[in-house]
């Protein structure tokens, strides 16, 4: 059951500084609840986020957001468009909602959050990557070192450290969807800075686990257990994802980290080359990050333990979460996509996470080959048993020859440009064959390419 939503749009008005200039009352309220008021700024870390975005690329943007109320969590989508000096946000979809849309131990949870008063706030998604941090009160409120960059990976920043039993609690948080304490974890650029990390989740409006937020205290090092000694030997499948992650992920976090900061010109104005070549090894960064992820779901799946979890999906809202994902990469190359409408629903059965994976890997395909000035389609339907979501480009197509191959490991029937690595297709049948599904190849009507994820239909 939610709590009261506004169906009218939420409109606010934000300086190039930062400042609320105005904005309607449900948001001036969450503003002053989170200390700020009209004329100062913007205090809500997603909004502000997404403003400054706008301001950045000159575009509007369109985002997802959860931001933490006293009575609750608030679901919303927000659009930022910038207007002269000023960007006009339009915030639509406001729901409130309790903030355990699942059975969750409240009066723990309430401990948790009042035994972490002090020290820093974290905001990560369930792909562990940052999506805000912000100081707190005191000394032990300071954020230490260079402040992760949203998108960057939690593991980047942190490197988490096993408890008596071996286990992760942050780990075992995820996999039970529960509140976690007493993480242990060291700063990634100084071994000699540790942490304490306690955090707790949140859910969207169909209950599905969206990320945690938490708390880093940082602790004395005297009372942190010793490392335990690394394994001398370790077999390629059990250890190729903790061998990346500390090999690649961390370094390459850090170059993207840098980059970024180099090219928002954080530091002062810089010759424009400059900041073009710093956002070019960010974006080089980010493919060769993209490239580590795929590499350690192939070693997952390919694993004869692999699992997926069934849960309630609607095909049409995974359809316009991915939508809106690549808007702003769509609306660079002058593609539109036409997601299903609003009032669309088509159920299903898979898991959200590795569905919602899927759909963004085959928009992101269409919206990277699909020609400048297309348009890009997204249906859906049922087929018998099955449910299905069809991804439409106005491209080439897939020759008939070719679309199983496409499927193969590394296969990119041809292609030179840096855009993949060749193993998404590969990955996104497995996950779909997983969840008792399938992806299928035809042709579009407009002559290019329709890539389809069918699912089990839900009664």
């Amino acid at each position: 059951m939610h709590m009261p939503s506004h169906p009218a749009v939420i409109r606010a008005t934000v300086a190039a500084d930062g400042r609320l200039l105005s904005a309607d009352a449900p948001l001036l309220a969450l503003q002053q609840e989170a200390g700020g008021e009209l004329g100062e700024v913007l205090a809500i870390p997603q909004l502000a986020a997404i403003a400054r975005l706008a301001a950045k690329l000159g575009i509007g943007v369109s985002r997802p957001v959860v931001a933490a109320a006293d009575r609750g969590d608030i679901d919303m989508w927000v659009r930022a468009k910038p207007d002269g000096a000023s960007i006009q946000m339009a915030i639509i979809d406001w729901y409130e909602r309790p903030p355990a849309a699942v059975p969750v131990d409240l009066a723990q949870r309430d401990m948790d959050i009042a035994a972490l008063s002090e020290g820093w706030t974290w905001q990560i998604d369930t792909q562990l990557r940052f999506q805000m941090v912000l100081e707190g009160q005191g000394a032990q409120g300071i954020l230490p070192g260079t402040s992760p960059v949203p998108g960057s990976p939690f593991t980047s920043y942190f490197e988490l450290r096993p408890d008596g039993e071996g286990d992760l609690p942050i780990l075992r948080g995820f996999a039970q969807r529960r509140a976690f304490r007493g993480q242990s974890a060291s700063l990634a650029s100084d071994a000699t800075q540790h942490f304490a990390l306690s955090g707790f989740p949140m859910f969207d409006l169909a209950g599905q686990l969206v990320g945690y937020r938490g708390k880093a205290l940082p602790i004395d090092r005297a009372v942190m257990a010793p490392l335990a000694e690394p394994e001398p030997t370790a077999l390629y499948p059990a250890e190729f994802g903790k061998r990346l992650d500390r090999s690649l992920r961390q370094p390459l976090g850090r170059i993207i980290a840098n980059a970024d900061s180099i090219g928002a010109q954080f530091e002062g104005p810089l010759r424009p080359d400059y900041v073009g070549y710093a956002n070019d090894i960010a974006a080089a960064g980010r493919h060769l990050m993209a490239l580590i992820d795929d590499l350690a779901d192939l070693q997952a799946i390919d694993r004869p333990d692999f699992t997926v979890i069934a849960e309630e999906l609607d095909l049409a809202d995974l359809g316009r979460r991915a939508a809106g994902l690549f808007l702003v990469k769509a609306m660079d190359r002058g593609i539109s996509i036409v997601a299903p409408e609003v009032e669309a629903s088509q159920p299903a059965v898979g898991e959200f996470r590795r569905a919602l994976q899927i759909l963004m890997n085959l928009v992101g395909n269409a919206v990277r080959y699909a020609p400048e000035g297309s348009i890009v389609r997204i249906e859906t339907g049922r087929a018998g048993e099955q449910a299905w979501i069809a991804v439409l480009d106005q491209g080439d197509g897939v020759p008939e020859d070719s679309r199983e191959r496409i499927f193969e490991k590394f296969e990119r029937l041809g292609r030179s440009d840096a855009g993949g690595s060749g193993l998404g297709l590969y990955i996104s049948r497995r996950l779909a064959r997983a969840m008792g599904g399938d992806i299928g190849i035809g042709d579009a009507p407009d002559g290019g390419a329709r890539f389809a994820l069918l699912l089990p239909a839900l009664d």
